[in-house]
């Protein structure tokens, strides 16, 4: 099993081992003083570390998280991270996502488009962490076009939801068509099944080529 970011740790709540970071509460999960539980079955990041992953992620870096949604995720990252940038298009998330912001001072909500990246780009700086999580189709277009942010020795951390491009395909020929798609502009280091957390998701570790 991979070594954990710094921030990140497994702490004991009411009995059980689980993942946690210190910081504001967000989604009602169960807290010991300064630290909070990071739910995997609510968070594809919080699976992959869950199930050992090898993130390259050491806590401290700059993240552009895509489909923060409300912040559920994106919260437990600005809680180990250094800047990390929230992209958000629907508008009522992102007022949760705000509210997630407002003790995290490193924590930077946008309302935009993911497959828009030109519509941020004089707002995001070079990232060393892409976070994707995005039910859309065309999932790897929208990590090839956001790979201008990320630095030559950067990560890409991307959950892949199989439903989200064809509902009616096998999950396994899903992910084969994305990944071979990503390998134009990515190559990827690590891959596994995000069960039992997330059913027809594939996690995936990836850098620049």
């Amino acid at each position: 099993m991979s070594d954990l970011p710094d921030g990140v740790e497994r702490r004991e709540f009411d009995g059980v081992e689980r993942l946690a970071t210190r910081g504001e509460p967000v989604y009602g999960e169960p807290t010991d003083g300064e630290w909070r539980a990071w739910n995997p079955d609510r968070s594809k990041l919080g699976a992959m570390l869950e199930l050992g992953m090898d993130t390259g992620v050491d806590g401290g870096e700059t993240v552009l998280y895509l489909g923060a949604a409300a912040g559920t995720t994106a919260s437990h990252v600005a809680d180990f991270a250094g800047p990390t940038y929230g992209v958000e298009f629907a508008a009522r998330p992102v007022r949760d996502l705000l509210d997630a912001a407002e003790p995290r001072g490193n924590l930077f909500p946008l309302l935009k488009d993911a497959r828009k990246p030109e519509t941020y780009a004089h707002v995001v700086e070079p990232v060393d962490v892409i976070v994707q999580d995005v039910a859309t189709r065309g999932q790897a277009k929208v990590a090839t076009a956001n790979e201008t942010f990320l630095r030559e020795d950067g990560r890409l951390l991307i959950a892949i939801k199989a439903r989200s491009e064809d509902v009616t395909r096998d999950p396994e020929d899903v992910f084969a068509d994305v990944l071979d798609e990503l390998e134009s502009t990515y190559e990827v280091l690590e891959t596994e099944r995000l069960t039992p957390h997330h059913d027809d998701h594939l996690g995936v570790v990836a850098t620049p080529r």
